[in-house]
């Protein structure tokens, strides 16, 4: 399968995920970015009662390598009891992206199976949300890999 087709597969379970009115939390949808390991743009919406869908793409390039990557991960939120929009979630997920290695050191397609685990938390009266997760992975192509993950901030704008 080519990478087209995966990226292509992956976005249309996600939109299907993403058609539910339900709430979540404090926030139905919530867009800006995510501040790590990998830089991106993340954006969360609602699917039912205490789930929410978040998609995190990145791009980077340097002089030595090209990547970019889409990450989608359901998540379970859980209230904290005495911190008014506070919450702590986990859930799971997938990532799919490509790499070229540049002068000469090939390319491939890589498909991950993610774990997610952290905070969220919508400043009351204000239109913002934060959060601080983390994300490790395990990598099936092009090689079977555990990869520890990294720990992002999100800061982002909600409707």
């Amino acid at each position: 399968m080519t990478f087209k087709k995966l990226l292509f597969s992956f976005t249309v379970v996600a939109a299907l995920f993403t058609m539910s009115n339900a709430n979540a939390q404090d926030y139905k949808h919530a867009i800006g970015g995510r501040f790590g390991n990998a830089n991106g743009v993340s954006f969360k919406t609602a699917l039912n009662k205490g789930a929410m869908l978040e998609l995190i793409g990145n791009f980077r390039s340097n002089s030595g390598v090209t990547y970019m990557n889409l990450t989608g991960l359901y998540e379970v939120y859980n209230p904290i009891k005495g911190a008014d929009g506070l919450n702590w979630f986990y859930g799971g997920g997938a990532t799919v992206g490509a790499y070229k290695i540049k002068h000469g050191g090939g390319s491939d397609v890589y498909l991950s199976a993610n774990g997610v685990l952290g905070l969220d938390y919508k400043i009351k009266n204000a239109p913002i949300n934060l959060s601080l997760d983390w994300i490790p992975a395990l990598q099936f192509t092009p090689d079977t890999e555990f990869w520890g993950g990294d720990f992002g901030l999100g800061v982002r704008f909600t409707f």
